[in-house]
């Protein structure tokens, strides 16, 4: 099967809508991007397509692309994903990119769930209570981590050490501790979210060790990361691979 077949095949699978408007304005644009994206992208690496939408929809909502994110949550609902995976997902974008990028994301969502007939709000997938989010997200922070934690914040100026304890608590307690999606996906999708962002060198290093400890191998990294391509661009993924093949270096 050639590009063109499989990308045919690939759109049909994750869309019940029919051909782009785009074809009827600027087809060679629309078939550079349904070839390359369809055809080629998601047959590359190790991901499956339930990964691979769950990147998609982190990234269109970093990028803040809301037409195409709400696109892609029908797809995600169609091959499978559930509404709280799906939920889960853009939720974690909320420590990288701020709550009201992620409110823009979350009532794309909720005009897709309710066209489905999904009952709002969904179960809650909270893990932590106001005594514990601290405690168990610094918990998290070390078992991805490790010992740099405690030296990070052993190293902290007096004046910044909220911001640590808003990291543990908040980022790690509030988000990485709840249901819905495995500790290994959220990183994953965590590695996405800040490659996509761009400028965020220092935390993509630090993201590669991370995904590394927590059991993602450098062609997990780099399929996620090729996955990310067509949203985010050539720069910002070299970037990327740079960043990997600094940390995890070729044998």
């Amino acid at each position: 099967m050639d590009r063109i077949e499989k990308s045919k095949e690939k759109f049909e699978q994750l869309f019940s809508v029919g051909i782009p408007a785009t074809y009827s304005t600027d087809p060679d644009f629309q078939d550079i991007l349904s070839h390359f994206i369809f055809g080629e992208v998601f047959y590359q690496g190790n991901l499956d397509d339930k990964q691979r939408e769950l990147i998609t929809l982190v990234v269109f909502t970093t990028n803040q692309t809301l037409p195409q994110l709400k696109a892609h949550v029908s797809a995600a609902l169609n091959i499978g994903l559930t509404p709280i995976e799906i939920k889960e997902a853009v939720y974690q974008c909320a420590p990288y990119i701020g709550f009201p990028k992620t409110l823009n994301a979350i009532n794309e969502v909720n005009e897709v769930f309710k066209s489905n007939n999904i009952a709002l709000p969904l179960e809650s997938q909270r893990q932590v209570s106001e005594n514990t989010r601290f405690d168990k997200g610094l918990a998290v922070q070390k078992e991805i981590f490790g010992d740099v934690i405690e030296k990070m914040q052993k190293s902290t100026p007096s004046n910044q050490k909220h911001i640590q304890e808003y990291l543990s608590a908040f980022c790690f307690g509030d988000f990485y501790t709840r249901g819905g999606l495995d500790l290994k996906t959220r990183e994953l999708l965590t590695l996405c979210i800040i490659s996509t962002m761009g400028g965020a060198e220092g935390q993509v290093k630090a993201h590669v060790q991370a995904n590394k400890n927590v059991g993602n191998d450098k062609e997990t990294l780099i399929t996620a990361i090729t996955h990310c391509l067509p949203y985010m661009g050539f720069p910002r993924t070299l970037n990327t691979l740079a960043c990997i093949n600094e940390i995890i270096p070729e044998n």
